[in-house]
């Protein structure tokens, strides 16, 4: 009968991978996506459909996220191990709570979302959102605008921000006046309904200062120091599979389509190169996928205690952990 091998939580077993064998079982674990599936997710439903966590040492499996799930909640109460998260502002308002949660890689190296307002609308700079109606998602990208709006002085207060649902249909039909929208994903929603790019005024964060890396991967805290050699091998196996969604994205893409084939492949198919584009960006291009760029990190927790976003500085060391990701070689981790 195979036997569970107890993965040590010392050094010399956080630099070796989990060996496969006759007489080791596989170390069962959650993932719980921040979204619904779709290539967003590509790498790590590749990952699963391969194999590649299995011969990792895990029995993975994945759960989705949704519009009424917070992965941090999840993943902090113990009933999942590992999560893809809001983004670093999340961590960072994750560990503000008290949550028990640790971020082991970042897979979006630079704000993968801006703020869009239509371009013969009333908003045209910051200040025009005194007043107006905004939306944002509550799960980070709402402390992104918070931040933005500070930095011009302008109170939260100021703008009606609600949380933003899954339509856009409320910004296009006017009801709206500022929207949040993924460069993979809303954005190009939003280019087909209302004609393109042009007919939006977009705000970016990195124009207010701002570099806010998102998607990360978190890990339960526990989980996490008393099983280094499955983080690692999580690790592995996740860069893995985005490895091979880069070099055949129509793997990538049926691999999501097997498991949501009701969605449309060709907004998937479209969505898969931004992400990886995103993926590789800032840090990553020297430090491999899933990089955590400290200066990033803390120009973005800076940022946010300066605009008292944040009440009081965190524990950097605490939250962000690259130990994981850095006993994994850097030719396996560069895409």
């Amino acid at each position: 009968m195979m036997q569970r091998r107890t993965l040590l939580a010392s050094g010399a077993a956080l630099l070796a991978a989990p060996r496969i064998g006759a007489a080791q079982a596989l170390t069962k674990a959650t993932l719980r996506l921040k979204w619904l599936p779709q290539t967003q997710f590509a790498g790590f439903y590749l990952a699963l459909e391969r194999g590649y966590y299995r011969e990792a040492g895990l029995d993975l499996t994945i759960n989705p996220g949704g519009p009424n799930l917070l992965t941090e909640n999840l993943v902090a109460s113990g009933g999942e191990q590992f999560g893809v998260s809001g983004g670093t502002d999340s961590v960072f308002s994750a560990r503000e709570k008290g949550l028990p949660i640790v971020c082991v890689g970042v897979t979006h190296q630079v704000t993968p979302f801006v703020f869009a307002a239509k371009a013969d609308g009333p908003v045209k700079t910051l200040e025009d959102m005194r007043g107006r109606k905004a939306t944002a998602w509550f799960t980070g990208a709402h402390l992104v605008l918070y931040g933005m709006l500070a930095s011009r002085g302008i109170a939260k207060e100021a703008v009606n921000i609600s949380p933003q649902q899954v339509s856009v249909t409320p910004f296009v039909n006017g009801e709206v006046d500022v929207v949040a929208a993924t460069w993979y994903n809303e954005l190009n929603v939003l280019k087909a309904r209302l004609g393109g790019v042009e007919k939006m005024k977009l705000f970016v964060a990195e124009d207010y200062g701002i570099t806010v890396p998102r998607d990360t991967v978190i890990a339960n805290e526990a989980f996490a120091a008393a099983n280094p050699g499955a983080v690692q091998a999580f690790l592995r196996a996740s860069i893995r599979g985005w490895k091979a969604a880069q070099a055949t994205p129509a793997a990538g893409v049926e691999a999501v389509m097997k498991i949501a084939p009701t969605i449309d492949r060709a907004h998937q198919e479209a969505m898969l190169p931004e992400c990886l584009r995103l993926m590789k960006a800032g840090a990553a291009a020297q430090h491999g996928l899933f990089a955590i760029d400290p200066a990033a990190v803390k120009k973005a927790h800076d940022f946010f205690v300066e605009q008292k976003v944040l009440a009081a500085p965190i524990d950097l060391a605490a939250a962000y952990q690259s130990k994981y990701l850095d006993a994994i070689p850097l030719a396996e981790r560069m895409a």
